[in-house]
C-alpha cells in the first residue's frame, strides 16, 4: 500500500477567478491555469489541451454568454488524474455542438469535445450556466463525448 502524502498540495490544486467581458479574457484565464499548473507536481502534462479548452470555453462565454457590464467565472482543479474546467456567464442559452469542425462557427465546442474527457452543461446557482470539462493527460487518448 503507498504512502500518504506528506504534502497534498503537490498532487491537487484549485484556482478561480472573475473575468470581464473583453477580448483579453480568454488569455487571463489561460494564464492562471499556467500558473496552477505549475504548483502541482505533473501539471504541466495538462498544458497544452488544458490551454485549448479552457480558452474555448472562455471565448465562448464572453461572446455568446454575457453583455459588456456582465463577469463570466473560471473554475479549476487538477489533481494526478485530470484537470477539471468550469466557465460560468449569466445566460441560460445552451451551448450546441456542431457534429464537424467544417462549419463557420462550433468549431469551438468541437475541439472541446475532441480534446475532453468528457464535458457539459448545467445550470449554476442564480442565473446562466456553467459550461465544464475534464482534461486527461496529454497521450490518454480522449472520449470525445458530451
Amino acid at each position: 500500500m503507498p504512502d500518504t502524502p506528506g504534502d497534498i498540495s503537490e498532487l491537487v490544486a484549485t484556482d478561480a477567478c472573475w473575468l470581464p467581458r473583453r477580448d483579453r479574457s480568454p488569455a487571463m484565464a489561460r494564464r492562471l491555469l499556467r500558473d496552477l499548473l505549475g504548483r502541482v507536481k505533473g501539471g504541466e502534462r495538462f498544458r497544452e489541451h488544458g490551454e485549448l479548452v479552457l480558452s474555448e470555453l472562455a471565448t465562448n462565454a464572453v461572446l455568446h454568454g454575457t453583455r459588456s457590464d456582465q463577469l463570466i467565472w473560471v473554475g479549476l482543479r487538477v489533481d494526478p488524474d485530470r484537470l477539471w474546467i468550469a466557465v460560468e456567464d449569466p445566460s441560460s442559452a445552451q451551448p450546441r455542438l456542431c457534429p464537424t469542425a467544417d462549419g463557420e462557427s462550433g468549431r469551438g465546442l468541437y475541439l472541446v469535445d475532441r480534446l475532453s474527457l468528457s464535458w457539459g452543461c448545467g445550470p449554476r446557482e442564480g442565473i446562466g450556466k456553467r459550461v465544464w470539462a475534464l482534461v486527461g493527460p496529454e497521450g490518454t487518448g480522449s472520449a470525445g463525448q458530451a
